[in-house]
């Protein structure tokens, strides 16, 4: 019964999606520039807060799932750690794809369920296609006594309120700087930054930072952003910081829609 009410309350939610979707005909898909503390606010809803299916076209990935004992949310991704959050996973050295993959989410089926997790870490040793999980994360797919069960995975839009982070490595100076982005919603692509009234492709290293060697000046600074759909923030007037976080000011919409 309770299966058949969930099915009822989803169809009445897509429904009333698709006809808010309709309401405003003025809205175009597209790259999402941020600008005003508006968007910020929008982007932190309830609504967008929402898990999310995958966006059409992503691909289905299969391996398998073990887990570890000291998943806590850090890890090679450079992320702080989250004790509170079992929801957390190290993705595969293939799949990992030199930090591509720190920051988003996927969606897990297993023997017994689903679950979506946060890509946090790299397992070196893990064949393509397999994740290791937080042990909370994999009773939700299987007994944690069966230590190693098939999965099939695809990515998803990560539950995330509020807009993107960019966290200044510490040591960031004018003359070497290092920023992570944090808090996004999709997988990030490609950073920027404007240099000299030209943007400025910044390069990507393993452990999940975008590194200027020859740093990115004195700021304010101005950054662009690209996620894995083709969407676009823009955020200008981020202050130089060393060991801190910048706020942006909008968030990426789930699937670049």
């Amino acid at each position: 019964m309770w299966y058949r009410d969930g099915v009822r309350e989803l169809t009445l939610v897509l429904a009333l999606l698709a006809l808010a979707c309709a309401a405003d005909p003025d809205s175009e898909p597209g790259s999402a520039e941020s600008g005003s503390a508006e968007d910020a606010a929008d982007s932190g809803s309830a609504e967008g807060a929402a898990p999310s299916d995958p966006c059409a076209g992503a691909d289905m990935h299969g391996g398998e799932a073990t887990y570890y004992d000291f998943a806590d949310g850090s890890g090679n991704c450079g992320f702080p750690a989250t004790p509170d959050d079992p929801l957390v996973a190290a993705m595969n050295h293939t799949d990992y794809a030199g930090s591509a993959a720190c920051g988003s989410c996927v969606r897990i089926d297993g023997p017994d369920g689903s679950v979506d997790v946060r890509i946090v870490d790299q397992c070196p040793e893990c064949p393509a296609g397999d994740i290791d999980l937080h042990p909370d994360a994999f009773a939700r797919i299987a007994p944690v006594e069966a230590g190693r069960v098939p999965i099939t995975w695809q990515y998803v839009p990560c539950a995330v309120e509020g807009p993107v982070v960019y966290h200044f490595k510490d040591g960031s100076n004018p003359y070497w700087t290092a920023v992570q982005i944090r808090n996004h919603r999709n997988a990030i692509a490609r950073f920027e930054v404007e240099q000299d009234g030209a943007w400025v492709e910044v390069a990507r290293v393993d452990y999940n930072y975008f590194v200027q060697e020859s740093g990115m000046g004195e700021g304010p600074l101005s950054f662009r952003i690209t996620d894995v759909t083709g969407a676009v923030l823009e955020d200008a007037g981020i202050p130089l910081l060393d060991d801190a976080d910048a706020p942006g000011a909008a968030q990426f919409a789930s699937c670049g829609g």
